[in-house]
């Protein structure tokens, strides 16, 4: 049997029952005759006390220091998922990031894998021991300091010592029994997928869906590694995420949507009053780029006759709002707009298909649900296999809800089960 790499979640190893369950779980893929590289999140939700601790000692903790301390939830976890696994007779031994051999750039606190070099686990795993490693961290390439990599960072981990191991699969165990059509704590009918493609998931993970994040499948569909998301908390098979069909799949043809998705986390800045000459828009996104700022979407209005003047709106993550208002106002006489506006109440919602490219009726059908849930639209946004609208945030569980009926998503019962709460 082949090495396989299993990632849990802080849901699953969120206190010590927990942690002896997936020490169990562990040791049953050990005993199966796999070679075994275990990668952890923190318990529970250590990493926000922690956040919120640091932001008590500091309004604005350095960067540095807030992965030095952000990265000890990870070891809390792994040094006693190892204690766990040794009192069931097994070998095991605690890797950090940096042990692993995760190399990174040097941005803290969102850096980016750029290298791994695993001689450490191979080593561990060769003397027969599990491997367990700290996910979400690695080290400086440059500057040899911890660095984290961000939400998501431990499924990215998970991912990226697949590839480097040349692992036979990267298990993602949560609380959910998979990728469902929907967020199951808003769709309780949302149905279990058993094979997606890495094109539509990736659509998914960027449009907001939570039980896997779009680092980690992007990573996965570049090294060609299939993904297996189930759940910690039953023996249930879950979803496969993959390139390529599984061998003896029934599945004839690929569905024509995968999934609804929606983003509560993300704001809308409108930039008003803007030159409708060539130059304005790029020197609005330089300013957000300069501010090192990711958006999503973007429309311009159509330029107003009279004035020569246009609104320009985008949404990006609320987290990054005060600094992209900022950093506007201080480009403002350079670029020449009137005033800006801020919305933090927006709600993204997506529909997720590669078969909505040869049916044209999709379209129609999505926003005729909307518009019977009355639901009012602000932005909107498409690419070959999903069209994403921005609408007001308390409108998103309702037409979520309706999308999902309407496309036929709904299964027969409420099948759609979070253990540990959280999706993730």
């Amino acid at each position: 049997m082949g090495l396989v790499v299993q990632k849990y979640g802080g849901s699953s190893v969120a206190d010590a029952e927990g942690i002896k369950r997936v020490a169990k779980r562990i040791v049953e893929a050990k005993k199966n005759g796999h070679q075994v590289v275990a990668v952890v999140s923190a318990m529970g939700d250590t990493t926000d006390e922690l956040i919120d601790l640091a932001e008590q000692v500091s309004p604005i903790p350095a960067g540095r220091e807030l992965d030095m301390l952000l990265t000890a939830g990870e070891r809390i976890s792994m040094a006693l998922l190892a204690m766990a696994i040794k009192n069931l007779g097994h070998s095991a031994q605690s890797f950090t990031g940096s042990q692993a051999g995760v190399i990174t750039d040097s941005v803290h606190n969102k850096a980016r894998i750029i290298d791994v070099t695993p001689g450490r686990i191979r080593d561990s795993l060769n003397e027969g021991n599990i491997a367990i490693v700290a996910g979400f961290q690695g080290v400086s390439q440059d500057t040899k300091d911890i660095t984290t990599l961000g939400r998501g960072g431990s499924d990215t981990t998970a991912v990226a010592l697949a590839a480097a191991l040349d692992a036979e699969v990267c298990e993602i165990y949560t609380d959910v029994d998979g990728v469902f059509t929907a967020d199951p704590r808003v769709v309780k009918k949302a149905r279990k997928i058993d094979w997606i493609s890495s094109e539509d998931m990736l659509e998914l993970a960027a449009s907001g869906s939570k039980v896997l994040l779009h680092r980690c499948v992007e990573y996965a569909r570049r090294y060609n590694i299939p993904i297996h998301v189930r759940s910690s908390f039953s023996g249930l098979r879950g979803t496969w995420v993959s390139n390529e069909k599984p061998e003896g799949d029934a599945q004839v043809e690929h569905a024509i949507i995968s999934g609804v998705a929606h983003d509560v986390s993300e704001a809308k800045v409108t930039v008003v009053g803007v030159p409708d000459k060539p130059g304005e828009a790029a020197a609005i996104f330089r300013t957000i780029s300069d501010a090192e700022i990711n958006i999503d979407m973007i429309v311009q209005n159509v330029s107003a006759a009279a004035t020569g003047l246009t609104d320009i709106s985008f949404t990006l993550p609320k987290t990054e709002g005060r600094k992209a208002i900022d950093a506007l106002e201080k480009s403002k006489a350079g670029i020449g707009f009137e005033s800006l506006r801020y919305d933090d109440q927006i709600g993204k919602i997506s529909l997720v298909g590669a078969g909505m490219k040869t049916n044209p009726g999709v379209t129609a059908d999505f926003f005729t649900a909307l518009s019977d849930a009355g639901v009012n639209i602000e932005l909107i946004s498409t690419s070959e296999i999903r069209i994403s609208v921005v609408t007001r945030a308390d409108d998103v569980n309702e037409a979520v809800r309706a999308v999902h009926t309407a496309f036929g998503l709904d299964s027969d019962s409420d099948e759609a089960v979070v253990y540990g709460g959280t999706g993730r």
